[in-house]
């Protein structure tokens, strides 16, 4: 990491701990606009007998994703996880209320908060999420009626990349 993504590490664990109140307050009064659609980048439908729980258990345990509350919330969106690969880029996983998973490879905020927030950069990774869904991902259309991760909106849950001493 260089001096400067430090430095910009150390700025988002302060603003971590009031992120969300500012970002409504944004939204409320139209200073930033977000469409509630979801996003691109469709990879399946949670597997039959699969469960929300055991999806989180499976993709922190075999591959490190967590808590990625800072993004936005697409309509429906009942878990918003994300795996860091550096402070630079992260995969961005998103799960919907009826089952759909969707994903994509994109820029942090933290590294590229501009480009981030106007969606550069962001790839279609659909093989690595597959890779990393294995068996909770199913590709014929199964509805699932699943709610949203208790602690989607919990700053002590983000995954960050922390600063090596």
């Amino acid at each position: 990491m260089t001096f400067f993504d430090k430095i910009k590490l150390k700025f988002w664990h302060f603003i971590y701990m009031f992120f969300i109140p500012v970002q409504k307050f944004l939204l409320k009064y139209g200073i930033i606009y977000h469409q509630v659609q979801r996003q691109r980048y469709h990879i399946g439908w949670l597997a039959k007998g699969k469960t929300l729980e055991e999806l989180k258990l499976h993709l922190h345990s075999n591959w490190g994703f967590g808590n990625h509350f800072v993004a936005w919330t697409d309509n429906g969106q009942v878990l918003s996880w994300r795996k860091l690969t550096d402070f630079q880029d992260q995969y961005h996983l998103r799960v919907f209320k009826d089952g759909e998973i969707r994903g994509h490879f994109e820029f942090t905020p933290e590294a590229h908060p501009i480009e981030h927030l106007e969606e550069k950069g962001e790839v279609d990774k659909k093989e690595d999420f597959l890779k990393f869904l294995g068996s909770f991902v199913v590709q014929k259309k199964y509805i699932s009626h699943l709610v949203m991760d208790p602690n989607a909106y919990n700053p002590e849950s983000e995954i960050v990349m922390e600063e090596k001493k």
